[in-house]
């Protein structure tokens, strides 16, 4: 007779969710305590006691981290009777000869010490405390033999917040509806085939998992705004140590334009000044901004060119230059400019004062100036006073007793939109931007907002935010 072995595990509905998606990468969470580390653990067993000779792997930053949380999970839940523990390989080993490996991946460098690994279940427990490329280098570890009769799949978890919030935030967050599965499209040159892959964002909240006890909700109404509002909450647009709180993305007011930084395009009268803003990048991103002040002062980001590798879907790879020669840079900014060149708009153009340097040859600067019949640009330095740059951002963003600010950005900006609002603080040097973020549209427009100081007006007073955890953010 068989043995019935009782699992201590009763799911709630949004970790049944979670179990049950039919997508191919799942993000589930967004609040605090909403039962995430342990639907982790537990989906990595069924799929493992399912499917037998199959392998499931699952990611923390460090080992301590493993040990805190996924592996205390586990220990607590999984049966002797269904398998052994090996301590010194972190591994559950179930007796259908099934595997749960409880790994770590600290930097870029060690995710290649899974090179040969053959994953069939792929997990990360905290998603935003890795780098886009530790996730999508992992990703392609994904295998599975025919003969074994499994779909390879990804599942997560995360709060927001950490290095890694702003591509988890654009790759589940702001993909699709909630709960909705979205569908993605991997065009291959090599096999000449489409493929289609969907993504789904499950959230969830302490308040929906019975175990968490009321103490502990009101532990986190203890904390600062920002933190409150992502940990209790699950609001993707706040999270501790971001720098720009005061950003405000809300569609409902693209049109009227208050209370919110984004607005939709409308045609830019010709008599406006311009200004083109320049953040030089190779390796790493450039980004070119255009902007048009009105007659109050007030800035508006109308169009913008960002250097950054995208994939065959269109989505960019963060933080990856297209590795571009300052004369394409300077040819791809006058082939953007037809609309000004036929207006006979003229440009003041500002850019990063390092791009003067001739130290090594000629500047960045140089080579970007026409020569001959070489089309080219020419720029002035700008003022790359960090903090000041940084002051004079918060000011514009800050709302007049109209609920309008002195800055806006175009809804089709989108990089700016998807890079700014995200950038985290230093750890070191507290009031300033840390500068391993993708700061290059933030950088430029620094360079434009110190050549044109904010304009005298009176402000209203803050207003408290208030945030539906169960509407898609923005």
């Amino acid at each position: 007779m068989a043995k019935v072995v009782e699992i201590p595990y009763v799911p709630t509905p949004k970790q049944i969710m979670f179990h049950q998606s039919k997508a191919n990468e799942v993000l589930f969470g967004g609040a605090a305590g909403g039962g995430k580390s342990v639907a982790i653990v537990m989906d990595a067993l069924a799929r493992c006691l399912k499917f037998p000779e199959t392998k499931a792997y699952i990611f923390r930053r460090t080992y301590r981290e493993l040990e805190d949380t996924v592996i205390n999970e586990a220990m607590a839940r999984y049966p002797s009777d269904l398998g052994n523990y090996n301590v010194g390989r972190h591994e559950f080993r179930l007796f259908n000869g099934s595997k749960v490996y409880f790994r770590h991946c600290a930097s870029a460098s060690d995710m290649y010490d899974y090179s040969g690994a053959e994953i069939h279940w792929l997990y990360f427990d905290e998603l935003t405390t890795f780098e886009r490329e530790i996730y999508e280098f992992l990703r392609t570890r994904l295998r599975a033999k025919r003969t074994l009769g499994v779909v390879p799949i990804v599942r997560c978890s995360s709060n927001p917040g950490g290095v890694g919030h702003g591509w988890v935030k654009s790759m589940f967050v702001d993909a699709g509806e909630y709960y909705e599965l979205v569908e993605h499209v991997v065009d291959s040159e090599t096999l000449g085939k489409k493929k289609r892959f969907t993504t789904q964002y499950i959230p969830s909240l302490a308040i929906e998992n019975p175990h968490i006890t009321q103490d502990y909700i009101f532990e986190l109404e203890r904390k600062d705004p920002n933190l409150r509002r992502a940990l209790l909450q699950g609001d993707w647009n706040a999270f501790e140590g971001m720098a720009f709180p005061d950003f405000v993305d809300s569609p409902d007011h693209y049109d009227d334009r208050l209370r919110t930084h984004v607005i939709n395009p409308f045609p830019i009268p010709p008599n406006w000044p311009r200004v083109m803003s320049f953040d030089h990048g190779y390796s790493k991103p450039f980004s070119v901004g255009w902007w048009a002040i009105d007659r109050a002062g007030t800035a508006y980001r109308y169009r913008e060119w960002y250097g950054v590798e995208r994939r065959n879907d269109g989505s960019p790879v963060p933080n990856t230059g297209l590795k571009l020669t300052p004369f394409q840079i300077a040819k791809g900014i006058i082939e953007r400019e037809e609309e000004e060149t036929r207006e006979n708009i003229t440009l003041d153009r500002i850019c990063d004062p390092a791009i003067f340097d001739r130290s090594r040859g000629d500047s960045i600067a140089q080579q970007m100036e026409p020569v001959g019949t070489r089309p080219g640009v020419y720029f002035r330095k700008g003022d790359n006073t960090r903090l000041a740059g940084k002051a004079a951002l918060h000011e514009r963003f800050r709302f007049d007793i109209n609920g309008r600010p002195s800055i806006y950005i175009f809804n089709t900006c989108k990089d700016w939109i998807r890079t700014v609002p995200t950038l985290p603080y230093d750890q070191t040097k507290v009031e300033d931007v840390d500068t391993d973020a993708e700061d290059h549209c933030y950088d430029e427009t620094r360079y434009f907002l110190m050549s044109r100081p904010v304009p005298a007006r009176e402000y209203e007073p803050a207003k408290p935010f208030v945030f539906d955890p169960y509407r898609r953010s923005t």
